[in-house]
Parts: structure tokens; sequence; C-alpha cells
């Protein structure tokens, strides 16, 4: 088999070339398949990896296992030209491939604790089959100095071979988003760490096949995990700030877009939109407060970031209550319809998503709650564990309120008119997507709330 860590770039400048090096990627999630694809697509042969049955099933069929744009025609044409097959034995793929890629999610505890046992036993299969002169690059969002502790020492005892003598070790974190990962992934600059620079030097040689932007290295591994958790928490600490901002805004009666629109003409400060932060944003942190506990070292203001957003779930309940004391009457046996269960706007991901808390929240206030999505089929939204309904009109019907939870466009084509005369006399609507105008709902004579729009007048 061939020694990757003896290669050069003219090894594999071509499909041709490339088509001689077999690519495992560990994990075909929403980003370990699209990786896998476009590594296809470059030449290489690649097998995609994944323990879960349904996972498994779907790459069977050569079809992707959920929706990300432009994936299930790259995946089809793979699958067809033979370039890309699937597997569930990851000990087996790995002693048939070259460059091992694992992207394995890191779950929380029930004490919001990482919970590293999927990477390391999937470390340990790989070890089991890999052979001298792989190449091992690890893209999992994992706290600074996993890599390096439990990664590599899981490798080097499952294999009986030693990382940077016989094998070459690298962590590169994935930068991309729901909604767009091949494009991201083509396209922003890829941050890799290695345990010498051999290693980074065939890494580099490899992700550039898929990367059309720069290669930064950094000094080590440890800096390149640090680098996707410190970008993450400093979104979920601007983010906090932000809705910091829209509460006050709500309490002294102005709108927050306004502030942020002239606040943003100011070119070295930008705020975000307020919001309930969902997706993978409110996991990192606490992997990398999980580091700094190891090191007794307390990050104040990244915990304090995480408890901020996280009450954003209860103050989304709060302006629903005030929403319907506005409208004479008690929250409890109310009929709301909530509206949006992806984690953000105009994409079909529901992984991440806090609108399930919301709704318990308003179920253990006697509270009937139905949801719509119209991203989503009724029976989707159902297996999901929601009640349902099966399309926005539906939703409208009969009910006190919308709490609008996702910005989707189709919201913003809401007709208000409509809704004032399909839902219950004195209805309200609740806006935590900003996609409601104030003095139009208003004018309509419908009760408005929007999370820091506090330009409220009813």
């Amino acid at each position: 088999m061939p020694n990757v860590m003896n290669l050069k770039k003219e090894d594999i400048d071509s499909p041709e070339k490339r088509a001689n090096y077999t690519v495992a990627v560990v994990g075909c999630g929403r980003m370990g398949l699209p990786h896998a694809a476009l590594f296809a697509e470059a030449g290489f042969k690649v097998i995609g990896v994944d323990s879960n049955p349904q996972v498994f099933a779907s790459l069977k069929r050569g079809k992707a296992p959920f929706f990300e744009p432009k994936l299930d025609p790259l995946l089809r044409k793979q699958v067809k030209e033979k370039r890309f097959t699937s597997s569930n034995e990851t000990r087996t793929v790995a002693a048939e491939s070259d460059i091992i890629i694992p992207i394995v999610q890191t779950p929380l505890d029930e004490r919001k604790r990482p919970d590293y046992s999927p990477l390391e036993k999937a470390c340990r299969d790989v070890g089991m089959g890999m052979h001298a002169g792989s190449l091992f690059i690890l893209s999992s969002t994992v706290g600074p100095g996993v890599t390096e502790s439990l990664v590599k020492k899981t490798l080097e005892n499952a294999s009986g071979l030693k990382a940077g003598n016989d094998f070459a070790l690298a962590y590169s974190p994935v930068r991309a988003t729901s909604g767009r990962v091949l494009r991201d992934i083509q396209n922003y600059t890829k941050v890799i760490g290695a345990i010498d620079q051999n290693s980074f030097s065939v890494a580099s040689l490899v992700l550039s096949t898929i990367v059309k932007a720069d290669m930064v290295q950094v000094t080590g591994i440890k800096v390149a995990e640090a680098v996707k958790l410190f970008q993450n928490v400093y979104r979920d600490a601007n983010l906090a700030l932000t809705n910091e901002f829209a509460c006050l805004c709500e309490r002294i009666g102005i709108d927050f877009l306004e502030v942020q629109e002239a606040v943003n003409t100011d070119p070295y400060v930008h705020l975000l939109l307020p919001g309930i932060v969902s997706g993978h944003i409110p996991k990192d942190p606490y992997l990398l407060l999980e580091e700094a506990d190891n090191v007794d070292l307390k990050l104040r203001m990244t915990q304090m970031a995480r408890e901020v957003n996280d009450a954003m779930v209860d103050h989304a309940v709060y302006l629903v209550r005030d929403a319907m004391q506005a409208c004479g009457k008690p929250l409890a046996r109310t009929k709301i319809s909530v509206l949006g269960v992806s984690y953000r706007p105009n994409i079909k991901e529901p992984r991440g998503s806090l609108t399930r808390e919301v709704v318990k929240k308003l179920k253990t206030k006697n509270v009937y709650v139905h949801v719509f999505d119209p991203f989503f089929t009724y029976e989707e939204l159902e297996e999901l564990g929601y009640p349902s309904v099966r399309t926005l009109q539906k939703a409208m019907e009969g009910v006190d309120c919308l709490l609008i939870m996702v910005g989707h466009d189709v919201f913003k084509r809401i007709n208000l008119r409509k809704f004032k005369f399909l839902a219950r006399k004195r209805a309200a609507v609740v806006d935590m997507g900003h996609v409601i105008n104030p003095s139009r709902a208003e004018k309509e004579e419908i009760v408005y709330r929007g999370f820091g729009r506090g330009v409220w007048t009813k």
C-alpha cells in the first residue's frame, strides 16, 4: 500500500493519480459525508464509515440521510462512478485505507460534560486496522489537548504504531454551516495543526485537493483545537451581549433592530441579531470549560454567556405570557402554534434546535401547542415528537397566539389580516425570528411581542 508519509505534490496532482489512494471518512454525518463526497469528486477512492444503521442503510442506497443542498446529486454521481462506497466496519476499512479522517460527534452528558467515548471507540477501531504509513486527520470538535492525549494514545495502543514515526497525525477543524457545507469546506481557510512538520505537509497536500482557500499552519495540534472552540465561544459571547441588549430594548421601549442598524455603521463594531442560540454553538463552550476546569481555571465570561443564552428559552415563554395578558387571557389553556423547528432559518435541520425546549415549557403550563415548519412534512414533525399541523393556515386556525421561533422566509409572508380572521378573538404574535413588522401587526389589532423590539403599544 502507498506510504502517505512520503507523499509528494506530484503524487496526487491529478484525479487519475489520486485514484491510487483510499480515503476513509469515519462518521458520515452532516459534516463527514460532504467531506467524503468532495474527496471522491477529487478522484480518491472513498469509503464512508458509519455505525448508525439508518445512516448506513441510506448510504448503501447512494442517498444522503439528511438534506444538504447539492449533496445528493454529488453523492449519486460518486456512487455511480464507483468512487464512493460505504461500510459499517471501521476496523476493516482502516486496514484498506491510506488516509483516515474521523468526523465524530462529541455529545454532552447529563452534567454537560463532553463524552468522548464515541471518538475513543472510533480511534480504537481505526487503530486495530491501521497500517504503517497512514495519515490520520482528526476533524471532530474536541477540547485543546484531546488529540494528543486521548486520540494519539488510543491509536498507538490499538495499532502498536508510533505517531510521527509510523503514521502521520494532524488535526484540522471543520469550519462549515448546515445549508452551505460543500461551499464552506471548499472556500474557508483551512487551519491545520500537526504532531510534526511532515504530518502537516502531507495533511496539507491531501486537504488542498478539496479546499480552494489557503492552508494555515499553526504551531501545534492544541492550537488548532483551540481555534475552533475560541471561534464558537466568541460567537456565543457576542450573542449573549446582543441578547442582553435586546432584553433591555424591550424594557425601555426602543427597537433593537433600529439600534443595531445604526451601531453597525461603525466599521469596528458588529451587533448580531438577538435570538435563541441553537445548533452546535451551545455545546462547544462546554468542551472548553471542561479543559479549563482540568487546569483549575474558571472561564467566567464563557460560563456567563452560556447562562445568558440558555435563559432565552424562558424569555420566549415570558413574552408569550405577557402577550396573553395583554389579550386579557391567562396562559393556561390557551392554544398556541409554534412556527419553526430548524435550528436556523431556511434550512431543514432540527438537530440543535431549542424549539423542543420551548414547547416542553409551554406544555408544563397547560398550554395546547401545535407545531408547523414548511421544511418538514407532517409525518416528519410527528416522528420528531411534535404535535403538528399540516399547513400554515391550519396553524393559524383557532389559535390564541403564533410563536415564531425561526425566521424562515415563508413566515415573512404571513398575511396578518388573514391570521386575525382565522384566529380566536384577541390574538397575538410573538416573534423570536424578526419577521413581523410591529406596526403592521398592531394596525390589524393583533397584540405583538418581538424579541428586542420594545416598540409595542398594546
